[in-house]
C-alpha cells in the first residue's frame, strides 16, 4: 500500500469528524435574514433544473436526482414543523431540528468524498479513464445525496420565507 493511500485513508475519518463539527455550530439558533433564505429557494431551484438536465439522456440518474429531492422536500417539511422559531423585536431567529439537516449534510460530505475517491483511484490505475460530471452522477447513491441536499435546503428556505413573511414586527421592549 502507498503512503499516500495510506494517508488518504487516515484523513478521511479526520475529515468527517471536521465536518461533523462544523455542522453542529450551523444548527444553533441563528437569525432569520429574508435575502438568505430567497437565496437557498433560488440557488438550489436552479442547481436542481441545472443537474437534471445534465442529465437528461439519462432517465435512471435523473430519477435518483428527483427521488432525492422529493425525500429531501419530506424531510425539510418535517424538520420545519421541529424547528423553534423566536420573534424578539425587529429581529427574527430560528433553531433548526439537527438531525434531519446533519443527515442529509453528512449524506451529501459522503457522496463529494466518495467522488474525491474514485478521482484519486483513476489517478492511480495504470490507465485513467477520462471522467465528467455525467460518469460521475451516474451512481444512484449519489444522485440521490445531490437530490437530498438540494431539495432539503430548498424546501426549508422556502418555509423559512414562508413563515418570515408571516411574522409582523414586535414593539423594542427597551
Amino acid at each position: 500500500m502507498e503512503l499516500t493511500t495510506l494517508a488518504l485513508l487516515i484523513l478521511i475519518p479526520l475529515l468527517v469528524w471536521r465536518i461533523y463539527l462544523r455542522l453542529k455550530q450551523i444548527f444553533r439558533r441563528q437569525e432569520s435574514l429574508a435575502w438568505r433564505h430567497v437565496m437557498g429557494v433560488a440557488v438550489c431551484g436552479a442547481l436542481l433544473l441545472t443537474l437534471g438536465f445534465s442529465m437528461l439522456p439519462d432517465t435512471g440518474a435523473i430519477s435518483f436526482l428527483a427521488a432525492g429531492a422529493l425525500g429531501g422536500g419530506w424531510l425539510a417539511v418535517f424538520s420545519l414543523k421541529r424547528t423553534r422559531f423566536e420573534n424578539r423585536g425587529l429581529r427574527f431567529y430560528f433553531t433548526p431540528y439537527p438531525r434531519f439537516g446533519m443527515l442529509v449534510c453528512l449524506l451529501f460530505a459522503a457522496a463529494v468524498l466518495s467522488i474525491g475517491v474514485e478521482l484519486y483511484m483513476n489517478s492511480r490505475a495504470a490507465i485513467p479513464q477520462a471522467m465528467s460530471q455525467v460518469t460521475l452522477m451516474r451512481a444512484p447513491a449519489r444522485a440521490i445525496a445531490f437530490g437530498l441536499m438540494l431539495g432539503f435546503i430548498g424546501v426549508f428556505s422556502a418555509g423559512l420565507l414562508r413563515w418570515r413573511r408571516t411574522q409582523k414586527p414586535l414593539p423594542d421592549a427597551e
